[in-house]
Protein backbone atom coordinates (compact mmCIF):
# COMPACT_ATOMS: atom_id res chain seq x y z
CA UNK A 1 0.00 0.00 0.00
CA UNK A 2 2.85 2.44 0.63
CA UNK A 3 4.42 1.95 -2.49
CA UNK A 4 1.25 2.44 -4.50
CA UNK A 5 0.49 5.49 -2.35
CA UNK A 6 4.06 6.98 -2.90
CA UNK A 7 4.35 7.14 -6.40
CA UNK A 8 1.10 8.81 -6.46
CA UNK A 9 2.01 11.37 -4.49
CA UNK A 10 5.10 11.79 -6.79
CA UNK A 11 2.92 11.82 -9.84
CA UNK A 12 0.56 14.52 -8.18
CA UNK A 13 3.69 16.80 -7.15
CA UNK A 14 5.28 16.36 -10.64
CA UNK A 15 1.98 17.30 -12.24
CA UNK A 16 2.11 20.51 -10.03
CA UNK A 17 5.46 21.62 -10.70
CA UNK A 18 5.11 21.39 -14.43
CA UNK A 19 1.26 22.99 -14.08
CA UNK A 20 2.63 25.85 -13.50
CA UNK A 21 4.67 26.62 -16.84
CA UNK A 22 2.82 24.19 -19.67
CA UNK A 23 0.24 25.44 -21.44
CA UNK A 24 0.98 29.03 -21.30
CA UNK A 25 0.47 29.85 -24.83
CA UNK A 26 3.11 32.82 -24.69
CA UNK A 27 6.15 33.60 -26.54
CA UNK A 28 8.86 35.67 -25.51
CA UNK A 29 8.95 39.01 -27.35
CA UNK A 30 12.74 38.36 -28.18
CA UNK A 31 12.23 35.02 -30.02
CA UNK A 32 9.14 35.88 -31.76
CA UNK A 33 10.80 38.89 -33.17
CA UNK A 34 13.92 36.78 -34.33
CA UNK A 35 11.25 34.11 -35.76
CA UNK A 36 9.49 36.76 -37.95
CA UNK A 37 12.84 38.42 -38.87
CA UNK A 38 14.11 34.54 -40.28
CA UNK A 39 10.69 35.10 -43.02
CA UNK A 40 12.24 38.74 -43.60
CA UNK A 41 8.88 40.32 -42.07
CA UNK A 42 9.68 42.98 -38.96
CA UNK A 43 7.47 42.62 -35.71
CA UNK A 44 6.82 45.39 -33.46
CA UNK A 45 6.24 44.42 -29.72
CA UNK A 46 4.25 47.05 -27.50
CA UNK A 47 3.66 46.52 -23.78
CA UNK A 48 1.61 49.87 -22.30
CA UNK A 49 -0.27 50.44 -18.86
CA UNK A 50 -4.03 51.14 -18.93
CA UNK A 51 -5.37 51.51 -15.67
CA UNK A 52 -2.47 49.83 -14.17
CA UNK A 53 -2.50 46.92 -15.98
CA UNK A 54 -0.36 45.80 -18.44
CA UNK A 55 -1.46 45.38 -22.06
CA UNK A 56 0.78 43.62 -24.69
CA UNK A 57 0.30 43.41 -28.49
CA UNK A 58 2.45 42.77 -31.61
CA UNK A 59 1.99 44.53 -35.39
CA UNK A 60 3.44 43.97 -38.65
CA UNK A 61 2.76 46.01 -41.82
CA UNK A 62 3.24 49.21 -42.59
CA UNK A 63 1.84 52.15 -40.01
CA UNK A 64 -0.25 54.15 -42.79
CA UNK A 65 -2.47 51.48 -44.46
CA UNK A 66 -5.61 50.23 -43.12
CA UNK A 67 -5.49 47.92 -40.05
CA UNK A 68 -6.88 44.63 -39.12
CA UNK A 69 -6.76 44.02 -35.63
CA UNK A 70 -7.22 40.25 -34.23
CA UNK A 71 -8.55 39.01 -30.85
CA UNK A 72 -7.66 35.78 -29.97
CA UNK A 73 -10.19 33.37 -27.87
CA UNK A 74 -9.84 31.11 -24.82
CA UNK A 75 -7.10 30.17 -23.76
CA UNK A 76 -4.38 31.99 -26.70
CA UNK A 77 -2.33 34.67 -26.96
CA UNK A 78 -1.80 37.32 -29.66
CA UNK A 79 0.50 33.83 -31.82
CA UNK A 80 -3.36 32.62 -32.63
CA UNK A 81 -2.89 34.57 -35.51
CA UNK A 82 0.61 34.56 -36.36
CA UNK A 83 0.41 32.86 -40.16
CA UNK A 84 -1.73 36.40 -40.90
CA UNK A 85 0.45 38.28 -39.57
CA UNK A 86 3.24 36.64 -41.41
CA UNK A 87 0.64 36.39 -45.04
CA UNK A 88 2.56 38.38 -47.87
CA UNK A 89 -1.14 38.69 -49.07
CA UNK A 90 -2.33 40.83 -46.27
CA UNK A 91 0.80 42.52 -45.53
CA UNK A 92 0.88 44.05 -48.83
CA UNK A 93 -2.86 45.95 -48.18
CA UNK A 94 -3.30 46.08 -44.36
CA UNK A 95 -1.55 47.06 -40.74
CA UNK A 96 -1.66 43.57 -38.75
CA UNK A 97 -2.14 43.78 -35.09
CA UNK A 98 -2.89 40.77 -32.82
CA UNK A 99 -3.64 41.47 -29.16
CA UNK A 100 -2.67 39.25 -25.74
CA UNK A 101 -6.24 39.69 -24.12
CA UNK A 102 -6.38 40.63 -20.58
CA UNK A 103 -5.43 37.72 -18.20
CA UNK A 104 -3.33 36.09 -21.49
CA UNK A 105 0.18 36.01 -23.08
CA UNK A 106 1.57 39.08 -21.49
CA UNK A 107 -1.29 41.24 -20.60
CA UNK A 108 -1.72 40.34 -17.02
CA UNK A 109 -1.33 36.99 -17.42
CA UNK A 110 -3.65 34.67 -15.36
CA UNK A 111 -5.70 37.72 -14.02
CA UNK A 112 -9.14 36.90 -15.74
CA UNK A 113 -11.89 39.28 -16.43
CA UNK A 114 -15.23 39.14 -17.55
CA UNK A 115 -15.45 41.52 -20.84
CA UNK A 116 -16.43 44.74 -19.82
CA UNK A 117 -13.57 45.17 -18.01
CA UNK A 118 -11.42 43.54 -21.14
CA UNK A 119 -13.52 45.85 -23.24
CA UNK A 120 -12.22 49.06 -20.63
CA UNK A 121 -8.39 48.17 -20.96
CA UNK A 122 -8.52 47.51 -24.93
CA UNK A 123 -10.61 50.37 -26.07
CA UNK A 124 -8.43 53.03 -25.72
CA UNK A 125 -5.42 51.49 -26.69
CA UNK A 126 -7.30 50.11 -29.67
CA UNK A 127 -8.27 54.46 -30.30
CA UNK A 128 -4.75 55.15 -29.85
CA UNK A 129 -3.75 53.01 -32.80
CA UNK A 130 -6.43 54.31 -35.43
CA UNK A 131 -4.38 56.02 -38.19
CA UNK A 132 -7.41 57.72 -40.34
CA UNK A 133 -7.63 54.50 -42.18
CA UNK A 134 -10.50 51.60 -41.77
CA UNK A 135 -9.90 49.56 -38.84
CA UNK A 136 -11.67 45.47 -38.85
CA UNK A 137 -11.71 44.11 -35.54
CA UNK A 138 -11.65 40.29 -36.04
CA UNK A 139 -11.96 38.13 -33.11
CA UNK A 140 -11.80 34.20 -32.90
CA UNK A 141 -14.49 31.98 -30.09
CA UNK A 142 -14.40 33.91 -27.12
CA UNK A 143 -12.83 36.85 -29.32
CA UNK A 144 -16.06 37.34 -31.13
CA UNK A 145 -17.97 38.32 -28.18
CA UNK A 146 -15.74 40.65 -26.85
CA UNK A 147 -16.07 42.45 -30.45
CA UNK A 148 -19.50 43.20 -29.90
CA UNK A 149 -18.77 44.66 -26.03
CA UNK A 150 -15.77 46.83 -27.28
CA UNK A 151 -18.24 48.40 -29.99
CA UNK A 152 -21.00 48.80 -28.23
CA UNK A 153 -19.43 50.15 -25.14
CA UNK A 154 -17.38 52.53 -28.10
CA UNK A 155 -19.94 53.22 -31.07
CA UNK A 156 -17.61 53.64 -34.03
CA UNK A 157 -14.68 52.41 -32.91
CA UNK A 158 -13.92 49.76 -35.64
CA UNK A 159 -15.08 50.17 -39.41
CA UNK A 160 -16.47 46.25 -38.92
CA UNK A 161 -15.97 43.19 -37.19
CA UNK A 162 -15.84 39.78 -37.63
CA UNK A 163 -16.86 37.14 -35.82
CA UNK A 164 -15.06 33.60 -36.49
CA UNK A 165 -16.81 30.82 -34.56
CA UNK A 166 -17.79 33.77 -32.14
CA UNK A 167 -19.66 32.33 -28.74
CA UNK A 168 -22.49 34.71 -28.50
CA UNK A 169 -25.79 33.40 -27.49
CA UNK A 170 -26.06 32.48 -23.92
CA UNK A 171 -28.63 29.76 -24.42
CA UNK A 172 -25.91 28.05 -26.63
CA UNK A 173 -23.52 27.83 -23.11
CA UNK A 174 -23.93 24.88 -21.51
CA UNK A 175 -24.30 25.54 -17.89
CA UNK A 176 -20.63 23.72 -16.70
CA UNK A 177 -21.32 24.15 -12.53
CA UNK A 178 -17.89 22.64 -12.07
CA UNK A 179 -16.27 25.01 -12.86
CA UNK A 180 -15.82 27.36 -9.48
CA UNK A 181 -15.44 24.07 -8.39
CA UNK A 182 -11.77 24.70 -9.61
CA UNK A 183 -11.24 28.10 -9.43
CA UNK A 184 -12.62 28.54 -6.06
CA UNK A 185 -10.93 26.03 -4.39
CA UNK A 186 -7.21 24.39 -3.92
CA UNK A 187 -8.04 22.41 -7.14
CA UNK A 188 -6.90 25.22 -9.33
CA UNK A 189 -3.76 24.26 -8.52
CA UNK A 190 -3.94 21.07 -10.75
CA UNK A 191 -4.94 23.09 -13.88
CA UNK A 192 -2.37 24.06 -15.93
CA UNK A 193 -1.11 27.34 -17.40
CA UNK A 194 -3.40 29.29 -19.16
CA UNK A 195 -6.56 26.85 -18.90
CA UNK A 196 -7.01 28.74 -15.15
CA UNK A 197 -7.51 32.25 -16.43
CA UNK A 198 -9.85 30.59 -19.71
CA UNK A 199 -11.42 28.39 -16.93
CA UNK A 200 -12.70 31.50 -14.50
CA UNK A 201 -13.74 33.64 -17.92
CA UNK A 202 -15.42 31.21 -19.34
CA UNK A 203 -18.06 30.97 -16.30
CA UNK A 204 -17.53 34.89 -16.24
CA UNK A 205 -19.24 34.56 -19.89
CA UNK A 206 -22.81 33.11 -19.48
CA UNK A 207 -23.63 36.03 -17.63
CA UNK A 208 -21.71 38.24 -19.70
CA UNK A 209 -23.64 36.93 -23.07
CA UNK A 210 -26.92 37.81 -20.96
CA UNK A 211 -25.93 40.98 -20.69
CA UNK A 212 -25.02 41.90 -23.96
CA UNK A 213 -27.87 40.42 -25.73
CA UNK A 214 -30.67 43.25 -24.90
CA UNK A 215 -28.03 45.45 -26.59
CA UNK A 216 -26.95 43.81 -29.30
CA UNK A 217 -29.26 46.19 -31.90
CA UNK A 218 -26.98 49.06 -30.85
CA UNK A 219 -24.70 47.88 -33.22
CA UNK A 220 -24.40 49.68 -36.24
CA UNK A 221 -21.16 49.07 -38.37
CA UNK A 222 -20.75 45.81 -40.63
CA UNK A 223 -21.19 42.98 -39.07
CA UNK A 224 -19.81 39.51 -40.77
CA UNK A 225 -20.01 35.90 -39.13
CA UNK A 226 -17.20 33.37 -40.53
CA UNK A 227 -18.48 29.93 -39.11
CA UNK A 228 -17.50 26.07 -39.27
CA UNK A 229 -20.55 23.88 -40.21
CA UNK A 230 -19.06 20.90 -37.98
CA UNK A 231 -18.33 23.51 -35.04
CA UNK A 232 -19.33 21.10 -31.49
CA UNK A 233 -17.73 23.89 -29.34
CA UNK A 234 -19.72 26.74 -30.52
CA UNK A 235 -22.79 25.74 -32.35
CA UNK A 236 -23.31 27.12 -35.45
CA UNK A 237 -27.32 28.17 -33.53
CA UNK A 238 -24.88 31.21 -33.00
CA UNK A 239 -25.18 32.67 -36.56
CA UNK A 240 -28.61 32.59 -36.54
CA UNK A 241 -28.55 34.19 -32.80
CA UNK A 242 -26.57 36.74 -34.01
CA UNK A 243 -28.21 37.44 -37.25
CA UNK A 244 -31.59 37.88 -35.64
CA UNK A 245 -30.13 40.16 -32.76
CA UNK A 246 -27.95 42.35 -34.96
CA UNK A 247 -30.86 44.61 -36.46
CA UNK A 248 -29.16 47.96 -36.50
CA UNK A 249 -25.86 46.90 -38.43
CA UNK A 250 -25.58 48.64 -41.74
CA UNK A 251 -24.45 44.99 -43.30
CA UNK A 252 -24.88 41.28 -42.11
CA UNK A 253 -23.09 38.37 -43.99
CA UNK A 254 -21.91 35.02 -43.67
CA UNK A 255 -19.44 32.74 -44.96
CA UNK A 256 -20.02 29.57 -44.18
CA UNK A 257 -17.61 26.88 -44.36
CA UNK A 258 -17.09 22.86 -44.06
CA UNK A 259 -14.80 22.82 -40.53
CA UNK A 260 -15.07 22.65 -36.72
CA UNK A 261 -13.77 25.97 -34.22
CA UNK A 262 -10.19 25.49 -35.97
CA UNK A 263 -11.24 26.94 -39.08
CA UNK A 264 -8.75 30.32 -38.45
CA UNK A 265 -6.25 27.65 -39.47
CA UNK A 266 -7.77 25.15 -41.14
CA UNK A 267 -9.33 27.15 -43.54
CA UNK A 268 -6.82 29.72 -43.63
CA UNK A 269 -6.32 30.88 -47.28
CA UNK A 270 -10.56 31.26 -47.32
CA UNK A 271 -10.64 32.97 -44.15
CA UNK A 272 -7.02 35.23 -45.56
CA UNK A 273 -8.99 35.91 -48.65
CA UNK A 274 -12.02 37.40 -47.18
CA UNK A 275 -10.21 39.59 -44.87
CA UNK A 276 -8.03 40.54 -47.85
CA UNK A 277 -11.21 41.60 -49.70
CA UNK A 278 -11.88 44.51 -47.15
CA UNK A 279 -9.02 46.33 -49.04
CA UNK A 280 -11.42 46.66 -52.14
Amino acid sequence: MKKPLLISVAVLGIWIFFAQGCLTFRMPDKKAVAAFREKGIHLSTTTILVGGHRIHYVQTGKDNLPTLVFIHGTPGSWTAFEPYLKDSLLLSRFRLISFDRPGFGYSDYGNALPLAEQSELLAPVIRSLRNGKPMWLIGHSLGGPLLLQLELDNPGLSTGLVLISGSIDPKAEKPERWRPILFKTPLNILVPGAMRPSNVELWYLKNDLKELTPRLPGIHCPVYFIHGREDTWVPPSNVAFGLSRLTGTSHLDTLWMEGNHFIPWTRFEIIRDKLFSFAR
